[in-house]
Formats: structure tokens, sequence, C-alpha cells
């Protein structure tokens, strides 16, 4: 498939019933939020606004993250090997990749699918979605500009369902996994990998110090696990890394 019938085949996915503004082209991506542009409001988030750091991401930014897990961390290789298993990709599944960034999980995600599969990549940032366009590119994938909280999707259109390193800078981020939830078809997969607090006091302090002062948030053991048992998922499986926690899960039922 081409690009252009990636991004029909993305088209023909949209529920205009949810659409504020009509969709269009953008440097290769589509665009549902015309030129609405939510101002960053703590320092992490202007940082992923940053042209510099869509730049760099994958090879500064997003090294400098894996460092920080500490002992027992992953690399982002072993991230994305990782989520692959996690998400259980085959065939003409449709994924979707939530704050996809510079689309460096998308774009293996695409390449693990055949025929009419196909991946979307959703983020907000204009700059993260032109380098997305740009370095990661490929069959089988589409990128959108679109609000998270709000997806432009019916009710179970995606397969699988993932977001990685980006729950942790949602101004509302439960909000935003209730609608990767709703948007999860039936027996589909989520694979979430977002920051840990910690359960020792003084390492619980120091995490809760250093996220207030970069607006990064510090979640629970039980926050993600417990929306996802409250919401009927299955087969749930956390793992602690370090400062980070990866968690994953299936939607009851069977898929299509």
């Amino acid at each position: 498939m081409s690009a252009e019938q990636d991004r029909a085949a993305l088209r023909a996915l949209l529920d205009r019933s949810r659409l504020t503004e009509p969709p269009y082209e953008r440097q290769g991506y589509l665009d549902v939020l015309g030129e609405d542009d939510h101002q960053p409001s703590t320092l992490a988030q202007l940082a992923m606004r940053s042209g510099v750091v869509a730049s760099i991401y994958q090879h500064g930014w997003r090294q400098g993250l894996n460092v920080a897990m500490g002992v027992g961390g992953l690399s982002a290789e072993q991230e994305r090997r990782y989520a692959l298993r996690c998400l259980e990709l085959s065939g003409a599944d449709r994924v979707l990749d939530v704050a996809c960034g510079p689309g460096n999980f998308s774009h293996v995600f695409a390449e693990a699918l055949t025929g009419d599969g196909l991946v979307v990549g959703l983020d907000n940032s204009r700059q993260m979605l032109a380098r997305a366009v740009t370095d990661n590119l490929v069959p089988r994938l589409a990128y959108l500009r679109a609000d998270a909280r709000a997806m432009p999707f019916p009710d179970g259109s995606f397969d699988a369902v993932c977001c990685y390193a980006a729950l942790y800078l949602a101004p509302e981020p439960f909000t935003i996994l209730v609608e990767m939830l709703r948007v999860l078809a039936p027996g589909g997969r989520i694979a979430l990998m977002t920051s840990y607090r910690g359960s020792w006091q003084p390492q619980r302090f120091a995490r809760g110090l250093a996220g207030h002062a970069s607006g990064i948030r510090m979640f629970e053991r039980d926050d993600l696990t417990g929306i996802l048992r409250a919401s009927g998922l299955t087969d749930i499986h956390q793992e602690i890394r370090g400062i980070a926690q990866f968690v994953n899960a299936r939607k009851p039922g069977q898929r299509g």
C-alpha cells in the first residue's frame, strides 16, 4: 500500500460525528485539530512540543529516560520488542499507537502486519508528527494529529492499542486510558508504559518531588491496573522496572 492509500484507510476509520474539524492533510499526516494548539503547561509538555526534542528524541531524550529507569530498565529496542509481544500483532490487525511521538514504535508495529493491516500513530504535536513522517513512514502506517482525550474513532475500532512513555505527561491521563479502552475491540490487547512512584518512602518522596518540578506525573502501582480491572479487562500483567511500570491486558470477547 502507498502512503496515500494508508491515509485513505485512516480517513475511512474516522467517526465524523466525533470531529470538530474536517480532516485535512498537513505535511504527510492527517490533522483533525485544525489550528487549535493547546499550550503546554509543564516543562515536560513544553519539551514534547519542541522541534529540537522531536529531532533528538530517540538518540537523546528517550535514551536519557531509559537511563533514568535505573537498574532493570529496558533499552528502547527492548521496549519495542516487549510491546510487540504484549500486543500479539499479526496479519490485518488495526493498531493504535497513542502519543506516538516521532513514530519509533509505530513503524515497528506496521512492519509486523500484512495484507490490509494498518497502524495509526496519534499525537497532538505537529513537530513530533512532522518528524514521524520524515523518519518513520512505512507501508501500513498513517499518522493523525488528534486529541487523545476524545479520539475520533468508533467504539472497538482497533485490535491493539499501545501507549508508551506518554501518560505521565498528559494533563488527563485517566481520561485518555478510558478512551483507549473504548476504541479497543473485544479480544484486543492494550500495552502501557508509564512512571512508577515506588514503594519505599524516601524513594516515593524523591520521585514525587522530581515529578512535581518537571510536570511528570508519578503513578501508583494500582492506578492503571485498577482501572483495567474495573473495566473488566483480563490477563492483566504488570512489571515494575525501576522508575517505570509496564502494564498489559486483554479486553474480553472474541477478536474479529
